[in-house]
Order: structure tokens, then C-alpha cells, then sequence
């Protein structure tokens, strides 16, 4: 059964979180961050959370949440709480949003990629698939609004440079307007995006510390942005290393990434922890071998690398 899950942040101490899209089964990169992510907490003496972010629902797969908690638990990964469905927060996103349009910190926006694309067409910049579709700023109100179109999406109002220290990759910078412009908190289509859930949650579930794939480092100052302009507070960010496909890119559900094959559990732990430099434990259950791993992986998770 989906529930809400608990999501009151004042029980205090730290508190972790593994938050899948479940558009699919997790495979071997996905598996090293919910690893990297329970050890984090564990070792911080915290909570560690699992949350199903399925708010772009068009993408999500029938059953693959369900199919995604039972891999973790097979792994030994087994939440200390109600796992939390981002389907379920509606009201609460709509909140945030309404506190960010009554501090002009958000506002409406008219225009479609094609019109975002044909901007920079004109400068001479034409956009490639790879590269982030930076938005300039055409709606904001001070460069006149909507000018006579309906508003199709709200974008967040970027400004200034964001500064962070990660824990893994050291100090951390992003002018958020260059880089991507004033990133979109209700799509289109009327479904929340991606950066106002995940701030929203992280603070409603009282995450302290947020150890993720490094692939997703370049959100991080978007979400600082909305943290300030919500007066919610910022986690401990740590960007875990990637797992590598054959042809160099990050193993993903969109290249095509295998289920992990879990008939030998802790062989796939083994993995995802030599992944992370991690030493290798042997023990008979993934649950033991867990538990004899812990006292190495708390000294080993400590050293620069991690």
C-alpha cells in the first residue's frame, strides 16, 4: 500500500535518504547510491530514509517502485521509516510555490523550448541535445512579463553565484542564472518538477545529509537557491562516484542499464562497495554482511576519497 510516509523532521540527529525514480528496476550505479547513502547515515549515527520520487508520472513505470523497495531489501537496505511517495505531496509543493510567488521569487512563464531554442538560435548559439537548455529570462517581470501570453509553467528567479563545499569533490561553485537560467518548478503540464519536490521533501523529512550519484552535482546549486528563497535549511552534500558503462557513459535506465542481478546479493554489494574504495567483507547474508562491514566501511568512509 503507498503511504505519505512520516515526514516530520523534529525527531533531531542526522538523517539520510535514497530517493529512486521508479521508471525501472535499479541496476549497478543505483545501487552503489543507496549503498553510499545507507552507510553515510549509519555512520552519522542517523536515519535513513528511502523516498519514490514520482511526480513526472508519465515516466514511471507500473510496479517498479514496489520492485525497487524489494531489491533494496534483498540488499539488507531496508528504510527506517514508511518510504515517502512524492505522488501523494501535491499540497505541500503548492505551499512552496505560493511562498515563492508572495516573496516574487518565482513567477509565470509563457514560453516553450522551441521559443527558448529560437532565442538562442538568434544569438548564434544554437542548443545541443547534451547541453542544459539555459532559459534567458524572456518572462521575468522586469523584461515584461507574459506579454499578453498565458502562462504555461512558474520558474524560479536565479541570481548570484552559489558557492558549496561538497564532500567529496571539494569546493563547489555555480552562477545558476549563466548555467541554466531560472529553472522551472511547475511544468507545462501541470506536474511539479523535480528541484521544488526535492527541496521540499528533503526539509519536510528533515534530511541533514544528501549523498547521491555525482551525475546529479549540477543540481545542487539550484537547490540551495530554493532552500534560501524558502528559508529551509541546506544539507551536507556528498557526490559518490560513478558506474561506467562499456562505451564510458554513467550507466543508466536510459542507456539501456541491466537489473541488477541480485540471485547473489552480496556479490552486487561487493561491487558497489569497491566502487565507493570500500574493503571487502565475506559473510554468509547480506544482512551479516552489513553488519561485519559497518566498523571498516565508518573508518574507510572517512578518508579523503569519501
Amino acid at each position: 500500500m503507498r503511504t505519505g510516509g512520516t515526514t516530520g523532521g523534529a525527531t533531531g540527529g542526522a538523517c539520510g535518504r535514497f530517493a529512486p525514480s521508479p521508471t525501472g528496476p535499479l541496476h549497478a550505479g543505483s545501487l552503489v547510491a543507496a549503498l553510499a547513502s545507507w552507510l553515510d547515515a549509519r555512520a552519522h549515527g542517523g536515519r535513513w530514509l528511502v523516498r519514490i520520487e514520482d511526480v513526472d508520472t508519465p515516466r514511471c513505470v507500473p510496479g517498479a517502485a514496489e520492485h525497487i523497495l524489494q531489491q533494496l531489501a534483498q540488499c539488507g537496505l531496508v528504510p527506517d521509516e514508511a518510504p515517502l511517495w512524492q505522488s501523494t505531496r501535491g499540497a505541500a509543493y503548492a505551499q512552496a510555490l505560493q511562498r515563492l510567488q508572495d516573496r516574487a521569487a518565482a513567477y509565470p512563464c509563457a514560453c516553450t523550448r522551441k521559443d527558448i531554442d529560437a532565442y538562442w538560435l538568434a544569438q548564434g548559439l544554437p542548443h545541443t541535445p547534451e547541453a542544459e537548455r539555459v532559459y534567458p529570462g524572456t518572462c521575468r517581470p522586469e523584461r515584461g512579463g507574459l506579454g499578453g501570453r498565458p502562462a504555461r509553467a512558474w520558474r524560479l528567479r536565479a541570481e548570484g553565484v552559489v558557492a558549496w563545499q561538497d564532500r567529496r569533490l571539494g569546493a563547489q561553485q555555480q552562477d545558476v542564472a549563466q548555467a541554466v537560467g531560472d529553472c522551472v518548478l511547475r511544468r507545462a503540464d501541470g506536474l511539479w518538477a523535480y528541484q521544488l519536490a526535492v527541496v521540499v521533501d528533503d526539509a519536510a523529512q528533515g534530511v541533514t545529509h544528501v549523498v547521491r550519484g555525482e551525475d546529479l552535482a549540477d543540481n545542487t546549486a539550484r537547490q540551495i537557491l530554493l532552500q534560501r528563497a524558502l528559508g529551509l535549511p541546506t544539507p551536507a552534500y556528498l557526490h559518490t562516484p560513478l558506474v561506467l558503462a562499456g562505451d564510458g557513459r554513467k550507466l543508466s535506465k536510459q542507456n539501456g542499464a541491466k537489473p541488477l542481478d541480485l540471485h547473489d546479493p552480496v556479490a552486487a554489494l561487493q561491487s558497489a562497495a569497491a566502487v565507493l574504495g570500500l574493503p571487502l567483507v565475506q559473510a554468509p547474508t547480506p544482512a551479516l554482511w552489513l553488519a561485519h562491514a559497518l566498523p571498516a566501511w565508518a573508518q574507510a568512509w572517512g578518508s579523503p576519497r569519501l
